[in-house]
């Protein structure tokens, strides 16, 4: 029997449904974001001496071939796959196919779905052998290294496996977070078609070639809607010497001009902030970028250093214009606060985008109309309304049963279906004012306005329209069919 190959492993990211319907994908059609903690953890891997390869079937739908391909060519001892709730049944169908092919080969799962459900997903998925529970790069490099041997595993960290006896068992979370600057840059150059197979969200960058990047770990805060459970309570960093090494990288490498920090929080510290702007300033390296901040961590100062160190576009967390809605689910929900530093964004000259959810707990229809007002008299010029889902790990999890109804479909809880229905609410007065909402955002003139300068501001933007303009008139026709027939049943 041929012996299987311990020192390389393959590295999934699922596509979340079957790949016929890739094409008509909204989302993908919009922003196709790297695998970024499997880029980590592969040059983790490889910086050690174990082998790694990144299969992204969401950036190529089409890779159930290769995948046969692959582990028929190098008979892998193990398989990696990194999933979201929506995409965490696909990775159980690849799972399931690789043991088809090699029935020995070991299957290792994680992603923020994993990192909840711990042993739960041991119990329900025999395709399931092994998650990684939370930071990945040194719990997977000791399961490998032990062979996955059941053994060794209790002394391993950040695992959930299944003992002798079939029970499953999880050796507790690691005690200690990585130093984020003592990680190598991620493995781009092992994402097939980087960084041309990857896009931003359409409208949100100005230059080409563009990438997302992430500079920090975790969250200080804990809102009900957020998923805490693969950092955990921590909160980490590059320091602004690695970020501006980071960005140098990427440009010298792959000619990278703008790039999407996806952190939560980029400026909660803000001496990192500043000495990176200030090493940005100094040493300009021709790119610009955007990141998402929370009101209590900008100011008019910090604003324009970053414009000056290119900062093009700051994304901000809205949620709801309703200040006793959001005082449910964060803290320090001050709406007057928020507005003001949107205000001082957009003076210092970068472009707004709003973050809302539509749907939470409480959710009411004077609360949405709350929501548009809020946003219609503040200069922002971009909008993302999400569809709140309650996922696991999250706090609303838990209890999403008693505050209104709870469709819990795993592969459609990606925040473009109302599937949790708050109580006094109907699914169809939410698709009808999702619907509204950007219908009015889209026809105010100032919006329609932005965007025509585009056409010399992001020029790629229209590119990609234009070249999708079928998928979003597709898209466009079904919102309004579902409006409309929430209208009738109104």
């Amino acid at each position: 029997m041929t012996t299987l190959n311990e020192d390389r492993i393959p590295l999934v990211h699922p596509l979340g449904y079957g790949s016929e319907n890739a094409g008509r994908d909204i989302s993908r059609m919009a922003n196709i974001m790297p695998p970024l903690g499997l880029a980590s953890i592969a040059a983790f891997l490889e910086r050690d001496n174990i082998g790694a390869d990144i299969i992204d079937c969401y950036a190529s739908p089409l890779s159930d071939p290769f995948i046969r391909d692959y582990l028929t060519g190098q008979r892998p001892a193990f398989i990696g796959l990194s999933c979201t709730t929506s995409s965490f049944l696909d990775g159980v169908r690849i799972a399931s196919l690789a043991k088809s092919i090699e029935p020995r080969i070991k299957t290792v799962f994680g992603g923020p779905h994993v990192s909840a459900l711990k042993t739960r997903i041991l119990e329900d998925f025999p395709e399931v052998d092994f998650c990684i529970v939370g930071e990945g790069e040194e719990t997977l490099e000791e399961l490998l290294r032990s062979g996955g041997q059941t053994g060794g595993l209790p002394g391993i960290e950040g695992i959930a496996y299944r003992d002798e006896e079939g029970n499953p068992f999880f050796t507790g979370y690691r005690k200690k977070g990585l130093d984020l600057d003592s990680l190598p840059f991620p493995a781009y150059e092992k994402l097939p078609g980087y960084p041309e197979a990857y896009k931003l969200p359409i409208f949100n960058y100005p230059k080409v070639p563009s990438s997302s990047c992430i500079s920090s770990r975790g969250c200080p805060y804990s809102c009900s809607y957020c998923d805490r459970s693969v950092f955990r309570n921590s909160f980490r960093y590059n320091s602004a010497e690695y970020l501006y090494e980071h960005l140098k990288y990427l440009k010298d490498r792959f000619h990278i001009r703008h790039v999407n920090f996806y952190d939560d929080q980029f400026t909660f510290n803000r001496k990192r902030v500043t000495d990176f702007a200030r090493k940005m300033t100094d040493g300009p390296l021709g790119m610009t970028f955007n990141c998402a901040v929370r009101a209590e961590h900008i100011d008019s100062d910090l604003a324009g250093m970053m414009r000056q160190a290119g900062c093009w576009m700051i994304s901000l967390g809205i949620e709801t214009g309703d200040e006793e809605l959001l005082a449910q689910h964060r803290k320090n929900a001050d709406l007057d606060m928020l507005a003001e530093k949107i205000r001082v964004i957009k003076k210092a000259g970068m472009r707004v985008k709003g973050l809302l959810m539509m749907g939470l707990p409480g959710e009411t229809r004077e609360s949405i109309k709350k929501s548009m007002d809020f946003v219609f008299s503040l200069p922002i010029d971009d909008i993302n309304v999400s569809k709140f889902t309650p996922f696991p790990g999250t706090p609303l999890y838990e209890n999403a049963r008693e505050l209104g109804t709870f469709e819990e479909d795993w592969a459609r809880m990606d925040c473009m279906n109302f599937l949790f229905i708050p109580r006094g609410m109907t699914k169809r007065i939410l698709e009808k004012l999702f619907t509204r909402f950007y219908r009015k955002h889209l026809m105010r003139p100032k919006i329609l306005f932005d965007y025509i300068t585009m056409i010399w501001r992001s020029p790629d933007s229209w590119k990609r329209f234009f070249a999708n303009i079928g998928g979003f008139l597709r898209f466009a026709a079904t919102d309004k069919r579902i409006a409309g027939n929430a209208e009738k049943g109104r």
